[in-house]
């Protein structure tokens, strides 16, 4: 039985981007005759402390920690066929893990699915950003037998480094993510977004758009902001909710529209769209920034919208908030469109296929 060690930052469930890239095709895998491995180093007690701003000693204990978590999985990186590498092993700029994991039996698999080469640290740690390095991305790159990346900007930034690069697309589980609530007709519409503590920033450029909203049609609308608890805007009524795996449907579901601002940057281009994904799966009409990824997930018009600048944002939430017929083309198109293109179901054999065949080289 081939056997997969997966490298990656945190527990299972934690972090939306290993769940969308790697977790949720472990079921899949094991079904193939593939034995499956997590090795995380961010413990659910420390998570509380290594995203928060201070506790400069306890974050040193939490590296230390760390570094001997990954030290045991060098010892035992041959018992491996494939150690897959998502974003990095460790939190430094070093890659001495990886060379490592490069250097045992077992073949490298790397998987970004943002621009991760740019400096983008939280505001917690922007003080540890010295500690960074712009070239790891592509040193990993390097000394991989494969790298998977999310969209075709990250793709072509790898393949500066390594020419075995395939795209895999970041994907929902359409057989979890079912809508839970029926189409409001008539009744007072909710506005959501998804994101983090990290990416709050993004939504804070809506607020001067939502704010016009509330202005032109009052209480027929509200807000909800899921991810970032500490988030609060009393005068757009919002106070923030917490993710996790067992609620996310639900909360979704309850979106009338989804909105995914975002600004034009190098960062944001190399970002795979994961929060218009979720909205689709689930049958909400979402509008996102004409930036990136987003321009090849939506058919404008078609199963959502992107908009540009402050006059089309106000535009075209407009229109869903009018129309609760557009609202449901749309978001009956966009489901269509994961199922086909975004789901695990359309994308497991493809993931597969890169496995047999690099164990097969």
């Amino acid at each position: 039985m081939p056997k997969i060690l997966f490298i990656a930052a945190h527990r299972l469930n934690r972090s939306p981007s290993q769940r969308y890239r790697f977790e949720q095709y472990f079921d899949f895998l094991r079904s193939k005759g593939y034995e499956c491995e997590l090795s995380f180093i961010i413990s659910e007690s420390d998570d509380k402390i290594f995203y928060r701003s201070g506790n400069f000693l306890k974050k040193i204990s939490i590296t230390f920690k760390s570094v001997f978590k990954r030290l045991k999985d060098i010892s035992r990186a041959d018992q491996f066929d494939i150690i897959f590498v998502q974003r990095e092993a460790f939190m430094t700029g070093s890659i001495f893990f990886e060379k490592q994991f490069a250097r045992s039996k077992a073949k490298l698999i790397f998987d970004f699915d943002d621009s991760v080469w740019l400096l983008d640290t939280s505001e917690a740690n922007k003080k540890w950003e010295w500690m960074k390095s712009t070239k790891k991305t592509g040193k990993i790159c390097s000394l991989s037998n494969l790298v998977f990346s999310g969209n075709s900007y990250l793709a072509e930034y790898a393949k500066q480094f390594n020419k075995n690069v395939t795209i895999i697309p970041t994907t929902i589980d359409t057989t979890i993510f079912q809508r839970k609530q029926e189409y409001k007709n008539n009744e007072k519409l909710c506005i959501g977004w998804s994101g983090s503590h990290t990416t709050i920033k993004h939504f804070e450029e809506a607020v001067p758009i939502l704010k016009k909203i509330r202005e032109k049609y009052g209480n027929k609308v509200y807000f909800k902001v899921m991810g970032d608890v500490d988030y609060y805007n009393e005068e757009l009524g919002i106070k923030g909710i917490p993710w996790s795996s067992e609620t996310e449907v639900e909360q979704i579901s309850s979106f009338d529209i989804g909105i995914m601002p975002l600004p034009d940057d190098e960062w944001v281009k190399g970002k795979c769209g994961l929060k218009g994904l979720s909205y689709m799966a689930l049958e909400v009409p979402a509008i996102m920034s004409r930036v990136g990824v987003n321009s090849e997930i939506i058919n404008e018009g078609i199963n959502g919208f992107l908009a540009n600048n402050e006059e089309e944002w106000i535009n075209k939430i407009s229109q869903l908030i009018e129309s609760f017929d557009l609202r449901k083309k749309l978001g009956s198109k966009a489901r269509e469109t994961i199922i086909e293109r975004y789901s695990v179901e359309s994308q497991k054999n493809n993931y597969l296929k890169h496995f047999n065949e690099l164990l097969n080289r």
